[in-house]
């Protein structure tokens, strides 16, 4: 991999969190590595920050590269992906990001032959934290899976899963941390409205999200044995835990997921 040429087509947030952790990971080099961004001013901030090249063209950065990264919304990718098709070929490793986009929708456009791998990763991936799962193409083998599986473990955990269930990822993990973002911010409001200042109330929710988030990863246990373990006979954590389920908690969350893993299959069927 520390040979491999690596262009990232699209340089915002996640494609970004992706270079950072590629060069942090001590086998990406800056010389290696290509990004493409429309606004020139952000592509001169990236020059400067980073140390790559960053240009305006997706066709120019995609050219030399070994392996594509089309860190794109899935809304354009596939105009990116006729964009760039002139020089894909089957020496080149594909890899999407682009939410509910199948491999064979990319495959219908670049060629059949064209190695491609679709990754679902979050927004944690900023602090080097993502879960991010993996899913092969007709044509990406093992060697190409564990190309993939080495860009993204330098920004968190990697799982390889069967693309039927990509879909399901994208509405748990991959949009995931805003139902967190969405808790913190009930639970620190939560605070100023029983008396705490702002910072106080907010510093207690991320450390609390923090550490619960910890203990389940350490202990390994089912999360209603934790939640056993705060809930003593006639204490505050029963009386929340009241509230809570009166209120339907769990089934709201649910929900969401299901909200957001029908809408990846939409986007898959290009609605």
């Amino acid at each position: 991999m520390e040979k491999k040429r690596i262009a990232v087509l699209g340089a915002g947030h996640m494609g970004t969190a992706l270079i950072r952790g590629i060069l942090a990971s001590g086998w990406g080099k800056p010389g290696r590595l290509t990004a493409s961004h429309p606004k020139s001013l952000k592509a001169a901030a990236l020059r400067k920050e980073l140390g790559i090249r960053v240009l305006a063209s997706n066709l120019e950065a995609a050219r030399s590269a070994d392996i594509v990264l089309l860190a794109v919304k899935p809304q354009i990718l596939e105009s990116v992906l006729s964009e760039i098709a002139p020089v894909v070929s089957p020496e080149r490793l594909l890899i999407s990001i682009a939410a509910g986009f199948p491999t064979a929708r990319i495959e219908a456009i670049v060629g059949d032959r064209v190695p491609v791998v679709r990754a679902m990763p979050n927004v944690a991936a900023v602090v080097r934290l993502s879960a991010t799962v993996l899913c092969a193409g007709r044509h990406a083998r093992a060697a190409r899976m564990a190309e993939a599986r080495k860009i993204f473990e330098s920004i968190g955990l990697v799982v390889e899963l069967p693309e039927y269930q990509l879909d399901a990822v994208t509405g748990l993990s991959g949009s995931g941390p805003m139902y967190v973002f969405q808790i913190i911010e009930g639970l620190s409001d939560a605070g100023v409205r029983v008396g705490l200042s702002r910072d106080v109330a907010a510093a207690l929710t991320v450390q609390t999200v923090l550490g619960a988030a910890k203990m389940a990863e350490v202990l390994k246990i089912h999360p209603a044995v934790m939640k056993d373990m705060v809930t003593s006979p006639g204490g505050t954590a029963i009386a929340a835990l009241h509230s809570l389920e009166r209120n339907r908690l769990r089934a709201i969350l649910m929900d969401a997921v299901e909200a957001a893993t029908a809408r990846s299959k939409e986007l898959g069927r290009g609605a």
